[in-house]
C-alpha cells in the first residue's frame, strides 16, 4: 500500500448505553444546556482519501447519519455486540440506494456469531426484502478495507484486543488514530501496538468506579500509558458534566463530545 492518506474522524456519539439525558432523569447534566452535555450512543466516522469507515453502528445512527450528512460507507467495524453498538445495522440500507455492493463489516469471532443470530435474515438467509447487501468478516490480524466505489482509496485497519469486563472485544487502529470505548482492560501486546499515535479515542464512563469500563482516573492513566499527543474520551454516563470535568482534565486530554471532529496526519 501507498502511505497512509491523512484522516478525518467525527465522534458521532459519545454517550453511554442509555444516551444522555437519561429517559425520566432530571439531574443537573441531562437538564444542562450545553450541547456537548447531549451525549447519542458512542460510535465513530473515520474519513481516509475518499473512503468512508464507521465504527460502531448503535440506536442513534440514522439521527447520527443525517445530522452529520455523510452518504457513503465503504465499511464497518464492530468493537462488540452489546446493543448500544449493534441495533442500527439495519439502517445501513439507504447506502445502498446508489450502490449495491456489499458493505464489509468487521468483528471478532464472538461478535460475529451474535450479529448472525441477531440479524438472521441479513447475514443468512438474506430474504427479507430490501435487506442491507452486507458481508460479514472475523478478524485477528491487521486487514485492509478498499473502496466500493472504485476509487483505489484503502486504509490498513489493525484490530487491537481489550476487555470489557470478562468480554473479549476489539479496538481499531488506523494509521495515527485508535479507537477504543467500552474497555477498563487493555493487554501489554495491546499497548505495544498504540506506540506512535497522534490520536486516541478512549473510555472513560464516570469518576466512581465501574466493573466494564475505565474510570476517568483510571483513563486518564491509560491516556498516559500511551502517550498520543491527544486523547478524547467517550462513553461518559449523566455523572459527567461536560465544562466542569474536561477543566479538570490534564493538558492534552480532553472529554469528546457529539459531533466533534478532527484530523489526524497520515504515516
Amino acid at each position: 500500500m501507498a502511505d497512509a492518506p491523512p484522516l478525518t474522524v467525527t465522534l458521532l456519539g459519545t454517550g453511554t448505553s442509555t444516551g444522555v439525558p437519561v429517559i425520566g432523569c432530571a439531574c443537573p447534566v441531562c437538564r444542562s444546556a450545553d450541547p456537548r452535555d447531549r451525549r447519542t450512543r458512542c460510535a465513530c466516522l473515520v474519513e481516509a482519501g475518499g473512503l468512508t469507515v464507521l465504527i460502531d453502528a448503535g440506536p442513534d445512527f440514522r439521527a447520527q447519519a443525517l445530522r452529520e450528512g455523510f452518504r457513503r460507507i465503504d465499511a464497518v467495524l464492530f468493537t462488540h455486540h452489546h446493543f448500544d453498538h449493534i441495533v442500527g445495522l439495519d439502517d445501513l440500507r439507504p447506502f445502498f440506494f446508489e450502490n449495491r455492493r456489499p458493505i464489509p463489516c468487521f468483528a471478532r469471532d464472538n461478535t460475529a456469531a451474535v450479529l448472525r443470530r441477531m440479524f438472521a435474515y441479513i447475514f443468512c438467509d438474506g430474504t427479507y426484502p430490501g435487506v442491507p447487501n452486507l458481508s460479514l468478516h472475523e478478524v485477528e490480524a491487521p486487514f485492509v478495507v478498499e473502496s466500493r466505489y472504485g476509487t483505489g482509496a484503502a486504509v490498513r485497519v489493525t484490530p487491537l484486543d481489550a476487555r470489557h469486563g470478562d468480554l473479549p472485544i476489539l479496538g481499531y487502529r488506523i494509521g495515527r488514530f485508535a479507537y477504543l470505548t467500552d474497555t477498563n482492560y487493555l493487554p501489554d501486546a495491546t499497548f505495544e501496538r498504540l506506540r506512535g499515535l497522534d490520536v486516541l479515542v478512549l473510555d472513560a464512563l464516570r469518576r466512581r468506579p465501574h466493573q466494564t469500563h475505565f474510570t476517568i482516573e483510571e483513563a486518564v492513566a491509560t491516556a498516559r500509558r500511551i502517550g498520543a499527543r491527544q486523547t478524547y474520551f467517550v462513553h461518559m454516563t449523566h455523572d459527567v458534566g461536560h465544562a466542569e470535568e474536561d477543566a479538570r482534565l490534564p493538558e492534552g486530554i480532553n472529554l469528546g463530545y457529539d459531533g466533534l471532529s478532527f484530523e489526524v496526519a497520515g504515516d
